[in-house]
């Protein structure tokens, strides 16, 4: 096991030095790469460059960026000296970026543009510890005007680095010593949450909470050295960076690419990764868009689809069935299932592989010639998603855990999944559920899932009253979801704790499963269930606005604006008569747990407006933002 996060990447690299480390987009159809040896020197240099100006052991740097080749090899170079990282993407507001960089005391800032050192000139006041930051890319004349005249020093990335291995030069082995005296239990980085629920926490990362991950997930979700895998998330969150250090660890190269479709799907043409691991938006989107391009295409494509995909879903149900493939909360016999599903199967499968070759072969070939494998974290996967992956062949793998986890819990391993659910706690972890008494439940019951292991932070920064308030005097975090495990020991998620709704009548009611049922509606885009002690639920809903257009040239609605044609009388009929229908009693709900009235929205969410960076709901945002149509809902 190694003890730190460069000390990995230094023994990674004298293994595998020629091998691309990572891979981005320099013009449309060009791509450049990194070996780990260009790689692992150029984090040095940015070590070296950080000593030169004075960055110390246990400082903190802040590393406010996107995703890109420089992001890793300046988190690597502050991890090597002994100084932690305090990241954060470029979305970050001027009030988070304040509270950020002045709770930490940095003294040293890294910026990827002209955006965030703006942001930073316009927070100074409070921040008068920052003495210099590090540019990715060229500022303005005016902004480095303005620095010079505030007593910021301002350096460029390239410039950091020519000093930084003039510096080395000079003073050989100058980083290797520092890399080396890295221990495990030393705090690798602070990354602060992102507030769904109020005041971001810090969250203290060691280099233990990291290791622990690595000793078993490369064998859940394996890479060969020179494979790759498509990176599309905010690297500043613990999701993302965990999965790089994944590939990493397995000598494979991170495909810098970005959540959008035109450009992923592109991506995945020419590069050909192995693996992606995105958030279930993402995969949601996927899977809408084939939806979307096969009702347009229409006709006979379309039938053939619509038919052969209900026909993939019944096969992988049985097969799931009859392998031990799917969620078991009470104990089957798996003879009876053979005798009762055999023959179903058998008859099915030569009409599931003409599928496959007819229509499921061409969507997998969109991710390219060689995917294996998706992986869905950061928030819960819609089961509708996961079940239509799962029929056309692609395998796409659910993930859990949180920030103070570093982040994963557990994961569904790839080679042998188990629909469903999000797998078993991974090696050095352990789970349970409990009830509101910290009674241990048995399988099947549903409770407060609580962990404990390796991962588990080291604690909130300058907050050890919150810290006390998770982590108990037996290092079991309480993970504030809610949850209950299969009779083989796996996981499955059903909603945050504070996110229960309970009615004026008592009756408990978790809005997630209700949501995803919602946003399977090719009319629903978004949604948010409501009714905290009310007398019933509503919902606000963003419709989806191409469908919704497209609904009202077919009926030739006439209307003139979008915002207006989310209040015509027959849109609201067609989402009223699609709400009554997905939540309903055949699909397993309850009386009140039905939608009694609802609102449009005609904007959608945003990240950090309405969503956080995982693209979940800040629900204590939205009811602030929308409380006048919040409460004519309930009036």
């Amino acid at each position: 096991m190694y003890k730190t996060i460069p000390l990995m990447l230094a023994k990674i690299t004298a293994q595998h030095p020629d091998v691309a480390m990572q891979c981005y987009r320099v013009s449309k159809n060009e791509y450049a790469k990194i070996s780990f040896a260009e790689g692992e020197q150029i984090a040095l240099d940015f070590s070296a460059g950080l000593l030169k100006i004075g960055v110390c052991r246990n400082d903190f740097v802040g590393l406010i960026s996107d995703n890109r080749p420089e992001w890793l090899h300046a988190s690597i170079g502050i991890m090597s000296i002994g100084a932690m990282d305090v990241p954060r993407g470029s979305d970050v507001t001027e009030k988070e970026l304040s509270y950020i960089v002045s709770f930490t005391e940095c003294k040293t800032l890294v910026l990827e543009n002209d955006a965030q050192v703006q942001k930073i000139l316009h927070i100074l006041s409070s921040i008068p510890l920052l003495k210099q930051i590090i540019v990715f890319e060229s500022l303005s004349s005016e902004l480095l005007k303005k620095c010079k005249n505030n007593n910021i020093k301002v350096i460029h990335y390239d410039d950091l680095l020519l000093a930084g291995k003039k510096h080395r030069d000079k003073n050989q082995n100058l980083v290797e010593i520092e890399r080396a005296k890295g221990n495990a239990d030393d705090v690798a980085c602070v990354i602060f949450t992102s507030g769904t629920t109020g005041e971001p926490k810090g969250v203290m990362l060691t280099y233990s909470n990291f290791m622990t991950q690595l000793d078993e997930l490369p064998e859940r979700i394996p890479m060969k050295p020179g494979e790759s895998a498509l990176s599309v998330l905010p690297v500043w969150h613990s999701f993302e960076r965990l999965c790089e250090y994944v590939i990493l660890v397995q000598a494979s190269t991170i495909c810098y690419s970005k959540p959008v479709g035109a450009i992923m799907l592109e991506d995945f043409s020419i590069l050909n990764p192995q693996l992606m691991p995105a958030v279930p938006r993402v995969f949601e989107a996927l899977y809408e868009g084939i939806l979307r391009a096969m009702r347009k295409k229409g006709g006979l494509s379309n039938v053939l689809f619509i038919f052969f995909l209900s026909i993939g879903k019944l096969y992988a149900n049985i097969d799931r069935k009859l392998f031990r493939k799917t969620a078991r909360i009470k104990k089957d016999v798996l003879l009876v299932n053979w005798l009762l599903l055999i023959i179903p199967w058998v008859l099915l499968w030569p009409l599931y592989k003409l599928g496959d070759a007819l229509v499921f072969k061409k969507i997998r070939n969109r991710l390219g010639n060689d995917f294996n494998c998706g992986v869905s974290g950061g928030g819960a996967l819609p089961p509708a998603v996961d079940e239509f992956f799962w029929a056309v062949g692609v395998n796409v793998v659910e993930g859990y855990g949180l920030t103070e986890t570093a982040p994963v819990v557990a994961v569904r391993s790839s080679i042998k999944p188990v629909f469903g659910t999000i797998g078993t706690p991974i090696r050095g972890v352990e789970a349970k559920i409990v009830d509101e008494k910290d009674n241990e439940l048995v399988a099947g019951e549903l409770g407060i899932v609580k962990v404990r292991g390796g991962i588990v932070m080291k604690g909130y920064y300058k907050k050890p009253k919150l810290t006390d308030d998770v982590i108990d005097k037996d290092g079991w975090f309480n993970t504030g979801d809610l949850g209950l495990k299969t009779i083989d020991g796996e996981l499955l998620l059903r909603g945050r704790v504070k996110d229960t709704i309970v009615l004026r009548g008592g009756e408990n009611i978790e809005p997630l499963p209700i949501e995803m049922k919602l946003n399977e509606s090719r009319y629903i885009l978004q949604s948010i269930v409501l009714g905290q002690d009310e007398r019933y639920l509503s919902a606000l809903i963003v419709p989806d606005t191409s469908e919704i257009i497209e609904f009202a040239k077919e009926n030739n609605i006439i209307h003139v604006s979008y915002e207006a044609l989310l209040e015509c009388e027959q849109v609201k009929t067609l989402l009223s008569n699609e709400i009554a229908s997905l939540v309903s009693a055949k699909n397993g709900f309850k009386i009140f747990e039905r939608i009694n009235r609802f609102d449009c929205l005609s904007k959608e969410f945003e990240v950090g407006v309405e969503l956080s960076a995982k693209q979940e709901i800040k629900r204590f945002a939205i009811n602030e933002i929308y409380t006048d149509k919040i409460q004519k809902l309930f009036a």
